[in-house]
């Protein structure tokens, strides 16, 4: 049987949650989620949210520091609209219960704000190095307590339910019980995208499992436009330990005094950029791999070690008890570190209102492309985004919801056609390993028209492989990651072939410096038939 609602969400971190709680003021929801509520990419965020909360601080001053890590690509309107909004949006988390850091006397009230790469004031409020968790926590329990939320686990959506037109309509999705293998309609009037990223498709990444760019792949499919997704954001500090899978060690330490180091003890990151160790992540990334490259190393080391000890006990708890249990004190010792693919800047287009080309679809969180980042996200402006837009894509949906009283029309049950069941997982495996390898060493950090020529034939064979596998086997799990993994590849290759410059978290060694005519989004969709198609630029970004 159906499942059906008025506002269906699909995924449960900040963005998912966030929709869920306001859509649930005026109509049922349906909260579906590929893992267990709290799980989620947004959980394991550790750097907090930044907001101009202090006097020193402006919104002047916080739009200009936006704008310039996204290196001519940001859209003022949208960056206008997040950063006022923003200091609204955290007071919505504290009236839930969300517990930040206090500076000094519990009773001033006074929070404690942090300063990360990019950033010109200190602007970020956390709770202590686990600011995700504790947000995740606040949100997953009003969540929970609301009578108007159905929570649907190990729930895995496979593909979006369309009413062809002249603009398509969203009707919900199919959906895959992880647990049954059964897939079933949930039936809605407004959907919402909010699956997060999709750093799984590289060899390393801090996201967790969770993050196989769900979101992106079935939107794409259903022929919304992609933007931007050459911009990749690799984070240059996660633990380099053969045990500590995915482990971020936050920008936070930096913006607290922490000095990049080779493994001889000289510091370089001055040798790179005049910010030293506050310099954007994407130069902060490069420099890493550069020194990694050039000399050998297999890391370099962050040494926050100068710092009393007590200060970093108590500010970084989380870093420093990961790294005690990896047999690393970081309060005596440099923490060895590599980069890793952390964030997608690029995503499913969604306007001010977080709709998207297809009618009642709505995308939010590091799903969609809003043009926040630009080329590069600025440190901490990530759980803002998401915030930001849920609140406004909720409330558009429930004024239209007011207003429409429309109901979907009948729904096909999924058809399995002649899929029959297999036990070669392991050929999920290979594939998945063999993307996550060719992307990790030829559409990475630093890029290159042989490496990317090299990554687009890869990725052709491969398709050709899940698509035959997909359309033959029963589904399963692993079976649609694995397809949502590829498209996302293929996505992420064919924006990189396609700009010709190097700008913000794109960098090519065959074209090494930014071209003013390049200075505008990247926009595809999917083709009639198969196969990618570049769209002409939208918008062109004007001058910041």
């Amino acid at each position: 049987m159906p499942v059906e609602s008025d506002f269906l969400v699909l995924g449960s971190g900040i963005a998912g949650l966030t929709c869920a709680l306001e859509c649930a003021r005026v109509g049922r929801v349906v909260l579906v989620t590929k893992d267990r509520l709290p799980e989620s990419n947004s959980r394991y965020a550790q750097g907090g949210i930044a907001s101009v909360w202090s006097p020193e601080d402006s919104f002047e001053s916080h739009i200009a520091d936006t704008l310039a890590a996204g290196d001519g690509l940001c859209h003022r309107d949208t960056v206008e609209v997040v950063v006022r909004e923003g200091p609204d949006r955290v007071r919505d988390l504290i009236a839930l219960g969300t517990n930040f850091d206090l500076r000094g006397d519990p009773d001033d009230h006074e929070y404690d704000l942090g300063r990360e790469g990019g950033h010109s004031k200190r602007r970020i409020l956390h709770a202590t190095d686990a600011t995700g968790r504790e947000v995740i926590r606040a949100l997953s329990e009003a969540v929970r307590a609301s009578p108007n939320i159905a929570i649907h686990e190990t729930h895995l959506a496979v593909d979006l339910l369309l009413e062809r037109g002249e603009r398509p309509v969203c009707w919900g999705a199919y959906v895959l019980d992880r647990e049954t293998r059964r897939v079933i309609r949930f039936p809605a009037r407004a959907t919402f995208l909010c699956t997060g990223g999709a750093g799984k498709v590289y060899l390393y990444t801090s996201n967790p499992d969770v993050a196989t760019g769900d979101g992106v792949a079935m939107a794409y499919r259903a022929g919304a436009p992609v933007a931007n997704m050459e911009f990749f954001q690799f984070h240059p500090t996660c633990l380099y330990h053969p045990q500590a899978k995915s482990f971020l060690v936050t920008e936070a330490l930096r913006g607290e005094g922490a000095v990049l180091r080779r493994p001889d003890g000289e510091a370089f990151m001055k040798r790179y950029d005049p910010r030293a160790e506050l310099a954007p992540r994407d130069v902060v990334a490069r420099a890493i791999d550069n020194e990694m490259k050039v000399h050998g190393f297999e890391c370099a080391y962050l040494d926050i070690s100068h710092r009393d000890a007590a200060f970093v006990r108590g500010r970084f708890p989380t870093v420093y008890e990961t790294c005690r249990r990896f047999g690393i004190d970081m309060t005596r010792q440099p923490i060895p570190v590599v980069p890793a693919a952390h964030y997608a800047c690029g995503g499913v287009v969604a306007d001010l209102d977080g709709a998207t080309a297809l009618d009642r679809l709505y995308a939010c969180g590091e799903v969609a492309c809003t043009g926040l980042h630009g080329a590069n996200r600025l440190a901490s402006n990530s759980l803002l985004e998401a915030l930001v837009f849920a609140h406004r894509a909720a409330r558009h949906a429930c004024a239209r919801l007011g207003e429409d009283r429309r109901r979907w029309p009948d729904i096909r049950p999924w058809d399995p056609g002649h899929a029959t069941d297999s036990d070669e997982s392991v050929v999920v495996t290979q594939n998945w390993d063999e993307i996550r390898r060719f992307m990790w060493n030829y559409v990475g950090i630093v890029r290159s028209d042989r490496r990317l020529a090299r990554a687009r034939t890869r990725i052709a064979l491969l398709q050709e492989e899940i698509r035959a596998y997909y359309r033959d086997v029963l589904l399963t799990s692993d079976l649609v990651e694995l397809r949502n993994i590829a498209t996302v590849a293929e996505l992420i290759i064919t924006c990189a072939s396609g700009r010709r410059e190097s700008r913000g978290l794109h960098y090519t060694i065959d074209h090494p410096r930014p071209d003013p005519a390049w200075a505008h989004d990247t926009v595809v969709r999917r083709r009639d038939g198969a196969g990618v198609e570049v769209l002409a630029p939208p918008r062109r970004v004007s001058a910041q």
